[in-house]
C-alpha cells in the first residue's frame, strides 16, 4: 500500500456538511468531498465529470488534527436578490461558518503508485487554482514537498507506507516555534485527533455523507463513508528539532 501526506493549512478553511440555504457550515476537519475538489482542480477534472470523480473518491483518506481551528461566522446581508416568482427583489440574509487557523496533515492511500504519483504531480502544478472549501479561502503554504526540500515544514508527499502509519508519524505540522518550543517542554502532552476511513463493520464506524458523487451546480449528489474517530501520540519524533521555512514547490 501508498499512501500520499498533504499539509492543509490556510487562516481560513471551511468544509461544509449540509451547506443548504441561509446556513453554510463547516466541518472540524476536511471532509471527502472537500479533499477530492482540491484534488480534481489539480488534475483539471471538470465538475459533470462524474466517473473521474467516482474513482478519485475511492481513495482512502485519514486526517490528523495538528492545530485544532477556531469556529468563527460571518453574517451576509446580499440586496436586490430576485424572488422566486421573478416579480421583485429581496435581501437574503445567511451565516456562513469556517475555522480560523486549522492545521490538518491529510493522507490519501491506494495501491495503485502511479495513481498517487499522477496525484503529487497535479498538486505541484495544478491545473487550476486550489482552495480549502471555498475560493476565498487558499492554502497558505505548499500542500506538499518538491522534493528538494526536505526540512519544509508541509506535507511528505508520496510514501511507501500504509495510511495509519503516516499519521503516526508524519512530522507536525504546527510552524510556530514559540508553540512547537513549549510542546517540547511539557511531560503531559494532548494527543493528536484523527479521522479514518474504515469498514462499515467497525465497531466504532460513524457515518459521514461527504462522498461526491456528482459536483454539477443543479445536481450535487453525496453518498455515505464510514470513519473511525481516534488519536495519535504527539512524540519527540514529531516534533522535529528542525524548524526549516517553508519553501514554495516548484
Amino acid at each position: 500500500m501508498y499512501s500520499i501526506a498533504l499539509c492543509l493549512d490556510a487562516p481560513m478553511q471551511s468544509w461544509g456538511t449540509r451547506s443548504r440555504g441561509s446556513i453554510r457550515d463547516t466541518a472540524r476537519e476536511p471532509t471527502k468531498s472537500g479533499v477530492v475538489g482540491l484534488i480534481a482542480a489539480a488534475l483539471g477534472v471538470p465538475r459533470d465529470e462524474s466517473d473521474c470523480l467516482a474513482e478519485l473518491s475511492t481513495l482512502r483518506m485519514g486526517v490528523r488534527v495538528d492545530r485544532e481551528g477556531i469556529l468563527e461566522r460571518d453574517y451576509h446581508v446580499t440586496q436586490n436578490v430576485p424572488t422566486t416568482s421573478g416579480s421583485g427583489h429581496r435581501t437574503a440574509l445567511s451565516h456562513r461558518y469556517y475555522l480560523a487557523d486549522a492545521v490538518f496533515l491529510v493522507v490519501l492511500a491506494d495501491a495503485d503508485e502511479d495513481r498517487l504519483d499522477q496525484i503529487q504531480r497535479a498538486l505541484r502544478a495544478p491545473v487550476w487554482p486550489l482552495f480549502l472549501g471555498r475560493r476565498a479561502f487558499p492554502p497558505a503554504r505548499p500542500l506538499l514537498t518538491n522534493g528538494h526540500h526536505d526540512g519544509a515544514l508541509t506535507g511528505q508527499g508520496l510514501t511507501r507506507q500504509p495510511l495509519e502509519v503516516v499519521l503516526a508519524t508524519h512530522p507536525w505540522l504546527e510552524d510556530r516555534p514559540e508553540i512547537r518550543a513549549a510542546e517540547r517542554r511539557r511531560p503531559d502532552r494532548q494527543p493528536l485527533r484523527t479521522v479514518i476511513d474504515c469498514d462499515l463493520t467497525d465497531p466504532d464506524a460513524e457515518l459521514r455523507m461527504d462522498v461526491p458523487e456528482s459536483f454539477t451546480p443543479d445536481d450535487r449528489r453525496y453518498a455515505a463513508r464510514a470513519v473511525r474517530s481516534g488519536t495519535v501520540p504527539l512524540t519527540d519524533d514529531l516534533i522535529t528539532t528542525k524548524d526549516a521555512p517553508c519553501i514554495s514547490a516548484s
